[in-house]
């Protein structure tokens, strides 16, 4: 009757590479496609506009992963020098229902975020992608990048961010680190026109004012649009050929919550295409579009791996019940 406990350092100790967060995610989606998993849509309170903490519980039978993440998203903490970003996961034991472990959940929202971009993008982006655009480079313009680099061999990136020192610090530390070429743009449409992979990671908003339009996307891009519909304006969802998401039921819980007011409906869910069930990429030419939620299957995957690494490094702070 104990538990670890993995403090933000130990979970970045554990040092999870990416492509093993990325593999984790495949099979999580594949098994949700199949009907395989259990996840509601995420319970939350919303204490100050635009700020939100959410409850994330997923049970994923075939990885014998059960777990719950209490998560925060806080748009003015960065000017407080807080994350945006904090929580908390817990593990249970699938078999009894008595929690594992609990651990410090920044590293994981970042890292499954990008992962979850990743395996979208190896179905619905063509294959030989070669350039990127990050519209906002905080943490998750981070590790989508880095996710993405994964997987297309990369060469350019455009970067904008509405503080410049942002998108210059993201430059100055993602060029060298995945060895790219990465240019700091003035505008958002230098980081979304005539590219093949694009990335909108700003804060979510409830009432946003997107400036992304229908005509600054190129036949062919692929687009992940982790900030929900805060960077790309109704219309140009509307004139895309094919609309994703993570979760159908989670969009439309949000939507119930007032979020995408102006978002058509889906085309499919990103667990039908990992499964074989809805189709990938058909046409060299088209303009698809995913929008990932953030799913707690994604949390609860990564997390099952972050502990099997931290107990194999003898990380972590044994914890009474």
């Amino acid at each position: 009757m104990k538990l670890l406990y993995l403090s933000r350092a130990d979970v970045e100790r554990a040092a999870l590479p990416l492509a093993e967060v990325i593999e984790a995610l495949e099979e999580t989606f594949r098994e949700k496609g199949a009907g395989r998993v259990e996840m509601p849509p995420k319970p939350g309170v919303h204490p100050l506009p635009d700020a939100f903490i959410h409850a994330m519980p997923a049970h994923i039978p075939a990885l014998g992963a059960t777990g719950v993440k209490w998560i925060s998203g806080y748009p003015r903490n960065p000017a407080r020098g807080l994350p945006y970003i904090t929580g908390l996961l817990i593990l249970n034991d699938p078999e009894t229902g008595v929690p594992r472990a609990v651990m410090d959940a920044t590293w994981i929202t970042a890292a499954r975020t990008g992962a979850a971009t990743a395996v979208a993008a190896k179905r619905l982006a063509r294959p030989r992608s070669r350039t990127a655009g990050i519209v906002a480079c905080g943490v998750q313009g981070r590790s989508n990048l880095a996710a993405l680099a994964c997987c297309f061999e990369l060469e350019r990136v455009h970067a904008f961010d509405v503080r410049r020192d942002a998108a210059e610090a993201f430059a100055a530390e993602t060029g060298p680190a995945l060895d790219l070429e990465v240019r700091v743009v003035d505008t958002p449409r230098e980081a979304v026109e005539g590219l093949d992979l694009v990335v909108t990671s700003g804060p979510i908003l409830r009432e946003p004012d997107p400036p992304i339009a229908a005509d600054w996307l190129s036949p062919g891009v692929f687009a992940s649009a982790v900030d929900f519909d805060s960077y790309f304006q109704g219309s140009a969802l509307a004139a895309v050929d094919r609309l994703v998401t993570d979760d159908r039921a989670q969009l439309e819980h949000y939507r119930a919550a007032g979020y995408f007011r102006h978002t058509p409906p889906v085309d499919s869910d990103l667990g039908e295409v990992v499964a074989g069930l809805a189709p990938g990429r058909v046409r060299d030419d088209e303009r698809i579009v995913c929008i990932p939620l953030g799913l707690a299957l994604e949390d609860v995957a990564t997390a099952v791996r972050v502990l099997r690494r931290a107990v194999e490094l003898g990380l972590g702070t044994e914890l009474p019940l």
